[in-house]
């Protein structure tokens, strides 16, 4: 009784709006034709439309995740059964959430080496090693697929090619919802909490709204409930997280305009950069920094150099009589007017270098776009991430000039 519930309010929820074509966030989406209160449940889908590991369980691949050892992990039971489902056609049941999924995803794994090398540096190091995580995924799968020879005619390792399984990959990546952890036997003791929820793939991101997404356990539907008001024929959106520009490139392959969210990283040799390299006692702010976790997540945002950022210059701008005073700097407190104005002074260098750096990487960009028509699309992705961090930087550099006007 709960589940016809469920089928009808899906159906129900269905007619609340006109859908157009999805693409990771930048195309349009699902349209309302009505409009949508503050805490409406706006998609409820029942539990037999989610495609989990129960799924793969029950399908002709159930008997070979049984026996095969060591157990494999639910990631990859989800990606093959998407690879054999997507092989078998039009004689397989999810032909129809199939052909609505894209061909090819602009993840950072799915770039070419040239455009990952324009990333900003902390995301080439990540994209760096979400490629070499995904290859040896691809490379440690393979005996697996072997066994599953029976049931084919052609041979496996060109059904399951390293471009089939990252398709799988990224398809998982970017679009699985979380559901209640289970635990099999069958299965290795990785977190099996992913889902792929068909329809829900209409629904774009956008950083600007509020959602509560989960599995409910007494109608037995995954349900997306609003918690902001949608006027008719608006667009109907969802939000991925919290999650900064880089964040969503690395893993949704695509970049959010005028997202609140998203910053600037300065990293560790950025940040000692303008410095003098005369200071006997830097390795030990450093190490400071590093003990207290103060040597990451520093940043340039839409309101201007993070707390953290302005705290680790401070302490990094102690005088040698100051030194002592170090952990009051990370309390927050103001040692002295010196250091406060040697610190907005690095935070301001920081700032125009990254502006600097930017203006030449967008401009390295448009010339590529003009020789590399190939990777116009991927190019075009890079140069829209660095557009945006251009204007943080600007915004930042503004409000920096403001902060120094007392001490000048």
């Amino acid at each position: 009784m709960k589940m016809g519930r469920g089928r009808t309010s899906r159906i129900r929820r269905r007619k609340l709006f006109r859908s157009s074509v999805s693409r990771g966030g930048t195309g349009r989406g699902l349209m309302s034709k009505t409009s949508l209160q503050e805490g409406q449940v706006i998609i409820s889908l029942p539990e037999t439309c989610l495609l989990t590991t129960d799924t793969v369980i029950r399908s002709y691949l159930g008997a070979y995740i049984a026996k095969w050892r060591p157990p494999p992990s639910p990631l990859l039971a989800l990606c093959t059964f998407l690879v054999s489902e997507k092989h078998a056609g039009d004689q397989s049941v999810w032909k129809p959430y199939l052909e609505i999924l894209p061909k090819a995803y602009t993840c950072p794994v799915c770039l070419e080496p040239e455009v990952v090398n324009l990333f900003p540096k902390p995301l080439r190091a990540k994209a760096e090693e979400q490629r070499a995580r995904v290859r040896e995924f691809f490379s440690s799968s393979r005996g697996f697929f072997s066994s599953l020879q029976p049931l084919f005619s052609e041979a496996v390792g060109s059904i399951f090619s390293y471009r089939a399984l990252l398709w799988a990959w990224c398809t998982v990546n970017t679009r699985a919802v979380y559901v209640k952890p289970r635990r099999r036997r069958c299965f290795s003791a990785e977190p099996d909490t992913c889902a792929l929820a068909p329809y829900l793939d209409l629904l774009n991101h956008s950083p600007h709204v509020q959602v509560e997404a989960a599995f409910n356990e007494e109608t037995r539907c995954y349900e997306i409930r609003t918690a902001s008001s949608c006027r008719k024929h608006e667009e109907v959106f969802i939000c991925y997280g919290p999650h900064d520009n880089q964040r969503l490139l690395l893993e949704y392959g695509f970049v959010s305009i005028h997202n609140p969210h998203a910053c600037v990283y300065v990293s560790e040799d950025i940040l000692v950069k303008y410095l003098p390299s005369t200071d006997k006692q830097m390795n030990k702010k450093i190490s400071i920094l590093k003990d207290h976790d103060f040597i990451e997540n520093l940043t340039f945002g839409w309101d201007g150099p993070s707390w953290r950022l302005l705290t680790a210059l401070k302490l990094l701008c102690l005088e040698a009589e100051e030194f002592t005073c170090w952990k009051k700097i990370l309390l927050g407190e103001i040692i002295s007017d010196t250091n406060e104005k040697r610190s907005l002074d690095i935070a301001q260098k920081i700032c125009h270098y990254f502006i600097e750096e930017t203006n030449a990487v967008l401009q390295k960009v448009s010339h590529m776009k003009d020789e590399e028509v190939a990777s116009v699309n991927q190019l075009t992705l890079v140069e829209t991430l660095w557009t945006e961090e251009l204007k943080i930087l600007q915004a930042s550099a503004l409000i920096l000039n403001s902060l120094q006007t007392p001490f000048r």
